[in-house]
Protein backbone atom coordinates (compact mmCIF):
# COMPACT_ATOMS: atom_id res chain seq x y z
CA UNK A 1 0.00 0.00 0.00
CA UNK A 2 1.73 3.19 -1.30
CA UNK A 3 2.12 5.38 1.98
CA UNK A 4 0.40 8.99 2.29
CA UNK A 5 3.10 11.30 4.12
CA UNK A 6 0.68 14.62 5.41
CA UNK A 7 3.28 16.02 7.32
CA UNK A 8 4.76 18.78 5.63
CA UNK A 9 5.37 19.67 1.76
CA UNK A 10 8.60 19.41 2.83
CA UNK A 11 8.53 15.36 1.73
CA UNK A 12 7.59 15.56 -1.84
CA UNK A 13 9.80 13.61 -3.97
CA UNK A 14 11.54 14.46 -6.84
CA UNK A 15 9.59 13.15 -10.35
CA UNK A 16 10.93 11.56 -12.62
CA UNK A 17 10.95 14.40 -15.31
CA UNK A 18 12.85 16.63 -13.06
CA UNK A 19 15.16 13.72 -12.38
CA UNK A 20 16.18 13.55 -16.01
CA UNK A 21 16.51 17.17 -15.95
CA UNK A 22 18.75 16.95 -12.84
CA UNK A 23 20.83 14.20 -14.55
CA UNK A 24 21.37 16.45 -17.72
CA UNK A 25 22.44 19.66 -15.63
CA UNK A 26 25.59 21.56 -16.77
CA UNK A 27 27.59 22.52 -13.75
CA UNK A 28 30.59 24.19 -12.76
CA UNK A 29 32.02 25.67 -9.67
CA UNK A 30 29.08 27.77 -7.82
CA UNK A 31 31.46 29.39 -5.42
CA UNK A 32 33.31 30.88 -8.09
CA UNK A 33 30.32 31.57 -9.56
CA UNK A 34 30.70 29.43 -12.49
CA UNK A 35 27.83 27.03 -12.19
CA UNK A 36 25.67 27.84 -15.30
CA UNK A 37 22.75 26.26 -13.92
CA UNK A 38 22.58 28.24 -10.29
CA UNK A 39 23.00 31.41 -12.25
CA UNK A 40 20.14 30.72 -14.73
CA UNK A 41 18.39 29.62 -11.27
CA UNK A 42 19.31 33.08 -9.81
CA UNK A 43 18.85 35.02 -12.93
CA UNK A 44 14.86 33.33 -13.24
CA UNK A 45 13.60 33.96 -10.13
CA UNK A 46 15.19 37.61 -9.68
CA UNK A 47 13.44 38.13 -12.88
CA UNK A 48 9.79 36.61 -11.82
CA UNK A 49 9.62 38.45 -8.16
CA UNK A 50 11.12 41.29 -9.96
CA UNK A 51 15.06 42.03 -8.52
CA UNK A 52 18.10 42.80 -9.41
CA UNK A 53 19.63 39.71 -8.69
CA UNK A 54 19.71 36.28 -6.17
CA UNK A 55 21.25 33.86 -4.48
CA UNK A 56 21.07 30.13 -4.03
CA UNK A 57 20.92 28.54 -0.74
CA UNK A 58 20.67 25.12 0.57
CA UNK A 59 17.58 25.91 2.64
CA UNK A 60 14.96 28.41 3.76
CA UNK A 61 17.01 29.14 7.12
CA UNK A 62 19.91 29.69 5.31
CA UNK A 63 18.44 32.33 3.03
CA UNK A 64 16.71 34.16 6.00
CA UNK A 65 19.35 34.02 7.88
CA UNK A 66 21.98 35.51 5.56
CA UNK A 67 19.28 38.14 4.57
CA UNK A 68 18.66 39.55 8.24
CA UNK A 69 22.98 39.41 8.44
CA UNK A 70 22.84 41.79 5.03
CA UNK A 71 20.23 43.69 6.44
CA UNK A 72 21.36 43.99 9.63
CA UNK A 73 24.25 45.04 12.17
CA UNK A 74 25.29 43.88 15.12
CA UNK A 75 22.95 45.77 18.28
CA UNK A 76 20.51 46.17 15.68
CA UNK A 77 16.74 44.49 15.71
CA UNK A 78 14.27 43.39 13.94
CA UNK A 79 10.23 43.14 14.19
CA UNK A 80 8.60 40.12 13.63
CA UNK A 81 5.35 37.86 14.21
CA UNK A 82 5.70 35.89 17.59
CA UNK A 83 5.19 32.54 15.63
CA UNK A 84 7.14 33.68 12.44
CA UNK A 85 9.18 30.84 11.30
CA UNK A 86 12.18 33.49 11.08
CA UNK A 87 12.07 33.88 15.29
CA UNK A 88 10.20 30.53 16.49
CA UNK A 89 11.98 27.45 14.32
CA UNK A 90 15.11 28.67 12.96
CA UNK A 91 17.25 27.95 16.05
CA UNK A 92 17.59 31.74 16.86
CA UNK A 93 20.24 32.00 14.53
CA UNK A 94 20.37 36.08 13.69
CA UNK A 95 20.69 36.07 17.35
CA UNK A 96 22.99 33.13 17.71
CA UNK A 97 25.01 34.13 14.70
CA UNK A 98 24.28 37.93 14.15
CA UNK A 99 23.82 39.47 17.37
CA UNK A 100 20.62 40.74 16.00
CA UNK A 101 17.70 40.92 18.66
CA UNK A 102 14.42 39.88 17.49
CA UNK A 103 11.48 41.67 18.47
CA UNK A 104 8.54 39.78 18.41
CA UNK A 105 4.98 40.72 17.65
CA UNK A 106 1.99 38.36 18.27
CA UNK A 107 -0.09 37.61 14.95
CA UNK A 108 -3.40 38.75 13.99
CA UNK A 109 -5.86 35.62 13.44
CA UNK A 110 -5.50 36.10 9.57
CA UNK A 111 -1.32 36.12 9.47
CA UNK A 112 -0.62 39.84 9.81
CA UNK A 113 1.09 41.74 12.20
CA UNK A 114 -0.95 44.44 13.58
CA UNK A 115 0.82 47.49 11.89
CA UNK A 116 -0.31 49.74 15.00
CA UNK A 117 1.87 47.34 17.09
CA UNK A 118 4.75 47.08 15.16
CA UNK A 119 4.88 51.12 14.88
CA UNK A 120 5.11 50.92 19.45
CA UNK A 121 8.01 48.47 18.58
CA UNK A 122 9.97 50.37 16.69
CA UNK A 123 12.62 52.02 19.01
CA UNK A 124 13.60 55.58 19.28
CA UNK A 125 17.45 56.47 18.57
CA UNK A 126 19.01 56.46 21.97
CA UNK A 127 21.70 54.14 22.97
CA UNK A 128 19.34 52.78 25.49
CA UNK A 129 18.01 50.96 22.98
CA UNK A 130 18.90 48.26 19.72
CA UNK A 131 18.45 50.29 16.39
CA UNK A 132 15.21 48.92 14.78
CA UNK A 133 16.25 48.11 11.07
CA UNK A 134 14.02 45.44 9.54
CA UNK A 135 10.24 44.35 9.55
CA UNK A 136 9.87 40.60 8.39
CA UNK A 137 6.93 39.06 7.02
CA UNK A 138 5.81 35.54 6.21
CA UNK A 139 3.50 34.71 3.34
CA UNK A 140 2.17 32.14 3.26
CA UNK A 141 1.82 32.01 7.38
CA UNK A 142 0.14 28.12 8.59
CA UNK A 143 -1.29 28.48 4.76
CA UNK A 144 -3.12 32.00 5.45
CA UNK A 145 -2.44 34.47 2.55
CA UNK A 146 -1.44 37.92 3.73
CA UNK A 147 -3.83 40.61 1.79
CA UNK A 148 -2.30 42.61 -0.73
CA UNK A 149 -3.25 45.92 0.44
CA UNK A 150 -1.83 44.66 4.30
CA UNK A 151 1.48 44.15 2.36
CA UNK A 152 0.89 47.71 0.50
CA UNK A 153 0.07 49.31 4.20
CA UNK A 154 3.62 47.45 5.89
CA UNK A 155 5.25 48.88 2.78
CA UNK A 156 4.30 52.12 3.61
CA UNK A 157 5.00 52.45 6.93
CA UNK A 158 8.32 50.63 6.57
CA UNK A 159 9.36 53.77 4.12
CA UNK A 160 7.72 56.38 6.39
CA UNK A 161 9.87 54.98 9.52
CA UNK A 162 13.05 54.06 7.82
CA UNK A 163 12.95 50.49 8.36
CA UNK A 164 13.62 47.69 5.49
CA UNK A 165 11.04 45.03 4.78
CA UNK A 166 12.12 41.17 4.03
CA UNK A 167 9.61 38.50 3.19
CA UNK A 168 9.82 34.53 4.27
CA UNK A 169 8.05 33.83 1.30
CA UNK A 170 8.83 30.17 1.78
CA UNK A 171 5.39 29.11 0.63
CA UNK A 172 4.91 32.73 -1.78
CA UNK A 173 4.08 30.88 -4.96
CA UNK A 174 1.10 29.08 -3.17
CA UNK A 175 -0.19 32.61 -2.27
CA UNK A 176 0.48 34.21 -5.76
CA UNK A 177 -1.86 30.92 -7.00
CA UNK A 178 -4.42 31.58 -4.55
CA UNK A 179 -4.43 35.05 -4.95
CA UNK A 180 -4.51 34.49 -9.25
CA UNK A 181 -1.77 36.78 -9.46
CA UNK A 182 2.16 37.15 -10.60
CA UNK A 183 4.39 36.50 -7.51
CA UNK A 184 5.69 39.71 -8.23
CA UNK A 185 2.67 41.60 -7.31
CA UNK A 186 3.26 39.95 -3.60
CA UNK A 187 7.34 40.67 -3.60
CA UNK A 188 7.19 43.97 -4.94
CA UNK A 189 6.28 45.28 -1.78
CA UNK A 190 9.49 43.88 0.11
CA UNK A 191 13.10 44.68 -0.03
CA UNK A 192 13.98 40.87 -0.42
CA UNK A 193 12.28 37.76 -0.53
CA UNK A 194 13.22 34.34 0.12
CA UNK A 195 11.73 31.35 -1.56
CA UNK A 196 11.56 28.08 -0.81
CA UNK A 197 11.77 25.23 -3.47
CA UNK A 198 11.77 21.99 -1.40
CA UNK A 199 8.35 22.74 -0.09
CA UNK A 200 5.35 22.49 -2.55
CA UNK A 201 6.92 23.23 -5.76
CA UNK A 202 8.57 19.25 -5.16
CA UNK A 203 12.59 20.24 -5.55
CA UNK A 204 14.56 18.43 -3.45
CA UNK A 205 16.75 20.77 -2.16
CA UNK A 206 16.99 24.44 -2.03
CA UNK A 207 16.06 28.30 -1.58
CA UNK A 208 16.62 31.31 -3.15
CA UNK A 209 16.91 34.32 -1.38
CA UNK A 210 16.07 38.03 -3.84
CA UNK A 211 16.68 41.49 -3.63
CA UNK A 212 19.24 44.39 -4.77
CA UNK A 213 22.61 43.66 -6.62
CA UNK A 214 24.19 45.28 -2.95
CA UNK A 215 22.58 43.13 -0.65
CA UNK A 216 22.49 40.06 -2.55
CA UNK A 217 26.53 40.42 -2.33
CA UNK A 218 26.24 41.00 0.95
CA UNK A 219 24.15 37.57 1.59
CA UNK A 220 26.79 36.57 -0.93
CA UNK A 221 29.63 36.87 2.07
CA UNK A 222 27.42 35.55 4.43
CA UNK A 223 26.33 32.43 2.92
CA UNK A 224 30.14 31.73 2.89
CA UNK A 225 30.42 32.19 6.61
CA UNK A 226 27.74 29.94 6.91
CA UNK A 227 29.04 27.18 4.87
CA UNK A 228 26.78 28.10 2.75
CA UNK A 229 29.34 27.93 -0.41
CA UNK A 230 28.13 24.81 -2.72
CA UNK A 231 30.32 23.88 -5.81
CA UNK A 232 28.86 22.07 -8.51
CA UNK A 233 25.10 23.04 -7.17
CA UNK A 234 23.65 23.01 -10.39
CA UNK A 235 22.44 19.41 -10.13
CA UNK A 236 19.53 20.90 -7.66
CA UNK A 237 19.49 24.01 -9.31
CA UNK A 238 18.10 22.23 -12.38
CA UNK A 239 15.56 20.49 -10.00
CA UNK A 240 14.09 24.07 -9.07
CA UNK A 241 14.26 25.13 -12.53
CA UNK A 242 12.31 22.08 -13.30
CA UNK A 243 10.05 22.81 -10.71
CA UNK A 244 9.37 26.56 -11.41
CA UNK A 245 8.54 25.29 -15.13
CA UNK A 246 6.35 22.90 -14.18
CA UNK A 247 5.23 22.48 -10.24
CA UNK A 248 3.67 25.99 -9.94
CA UNK A 249 0.09 26.40 -11.47
CA UNK A 250 -0.68 22.60 -10.11
CA UNK A 251 -0.42 24.00 -6.33
CA UNK A 252 -4.09 25.08 -7.45
CA UNK A 253 -4.70 21.35 -7.32
CA UNK A 254 -2.92 21.02 -3.46
CA UNK A 255 -5.15 23.89 -2.33
CA UNK A 256 -8.35 21.82 -3.94
CA UNK A 257 -7.47 18.66 -2.36
CA UNK A 258 -7.06 20.68 0.96
CA UNK A 259 -10.64 21.94 1.12
CA UNK A 260 -12.24 18.75 -0.40
CA UNK A 261 -10.14 16.90 2.79
CA UNK A 262 -11.37 19.25 5.02
CA UNK A 263 -14.89 19.40 3.82
CA UNK A 264 -15.01 15.16 4.34
CA UNK A 265 -13.50 15.96 8.07
CA UNK A 266 -16.09 18.56 8.95
CA UNK A 267 -18.54 15.80 7.29
CA UNK A 268 -17.45 13.13 9.33
CA UNK A 269 -18.06 15.22 12.61
CA UNK A 270 -14.18 15.99 13.38
CA UNK A 271 -13.51 19.65 14.36
CA UNK A 272 -11.26 21.59 11.39
CA UNK A 273 -10.76 24.96 12.84
CA UNK A 274 -9.06 25.60 9.77
CA UNK A 275 -8.33 24.97 5.75
CA UNK A 276 -5.79 27.80 3.74
CA UNK A 277 -4.29 26.92 0.76
CA UNK A 278 -2.75 23.57 0.94
CA UNK A 279 -3.22 23.12 5.05
CA UNK A 280 -5.84 21.77 7.28
CA UNK A 281 -5.83 21.88 10.90
CA UNK A 282 -8.56 19.54 12.85
CA UNK A 283 -8.80 20.11 16.46
CA UNK A 284 -7.85 16.52 18.52
CA UNK A 285 -6.58 16.80 22.04
CA UNK A 286 -3.31 16.25 22.72
CA UNK A 287 -3.96 13.20 24.74
CA UNK A 288 -5.59 11.27 21.80
CA UNK A 289 -2.88 12.42 19.14
CA UNK A 290 -0.57 9.37 20.16
CA UNK A 291 -3.94 7.12 19.33
CA UNK A 292 -4.68 8.93 16.13
CA UNK A 293 -1.34 8.90 15.00
CA UNK A 294 -1.05 5.06 15.30
CA UNK A 295 -4.66 4.77 13.96
CA UNK A 296 -3.39 6.41 11.24
CA UNK A 297 -0.21 4.73 10.52
CA UNK A 298 -1.80 1.18 10.53
CA UNK A 299 -3.32 3.28 7.22
CA UNK A 300 -0.16 3.95 5.81
CA UNK A 301 -0.80 7.56 6.65
CA UNK A 302 1.98 9.47 8.16
CA UNK A 303 0.82 12.68 10.20
CA UNK A 304 2.73 14.78 12.57
CA UNK A 305 1.21 15.41 16.27
CA UNK A 306 2.64 17.29 19.33
CA UNK A 307 2.28 19.98 21.98
CA UNK A 308 -0.37 21.50 20.29
CA UNK A 309 -4.18 20.67 20.45
CA UNK A 310 -4.14 20.75 16.64
CA UNK A 311 -3.13 18.23 13.80
CA UNK A 312 -1.81 19.99 10.42
CA UNK A 313 -2.17 17.92 7.64
CA UNK A 314 -0.59 19.38 4.21
CA UNK A 315 -1.87 18.24 0.83
CA UNK A 316 1.33 18.42 -2.10
CA UNK A 317 2.16 16.82 -5.09
CA UNK A 318 2.72 13.41 -3.80
CA UNK A 319 -0.91 13.69 -2.28
CA UNK A 320 -3.22 12.76 -5.70
CA UNK A 321 -7.27 11.95 -5.48
CA UNK A 322 -6.95 8.57 -4.17
CA UNK A 323 -5.01 9.80 -1.18
CA UNK A 324 -7.26 12.12 0.21
CA UNK A 325 -9.91 9.28 0.16
CA UNK A 326 -8.50 7.24 1.68
CA UNK A 327 -7.20 9.27 4.34
CA UNK A 328 -11.15 10.24 4.92
CA UNK A 329 -11.74 6.67 5.08
CA UNK A 330 -8.81 5.74 8.05
CA UNK A 331 -10.35 8.98 9.81
CA UNK A 332 -13.67 7.88 9.77
CA UNK A 333 -12.80 4.86 11.91
CA UNK A 334 -11.17 6.67 14.53
CA UNK A 335 -13.31 8.24 17.09
CA UNK A 336 -11.74 11.15 19.12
Amino acid sequence: MKPIDLRSDTVTRPTAAMRAAMLAAEVGDDVYGEDPTVNSLQTRVGADLGFEAALFTPSGTQANLVALLAHCERGDEYVVGMDAHTYKYEGGGAAVLGSIQPQPIPHAADGTLPLEAVERAIKPVDPHFARTRLLALENTWHGRVIPLDYLAAARALCDRRGLALHLDGARVYNAAVALGVPVREIAQHFDSVSVCLSKGLGAPVGSVLAGSRDLIERARRWRKVCGGGMRQAGILAAGALHALDHHVARLADDHARAAALADGLRDAGFPVSAQHTNMVFVDIPVQRQPALKAHLAEAGILVSTGYLPQVRLVTHLDVDDEAVARTLEAFAGFAV
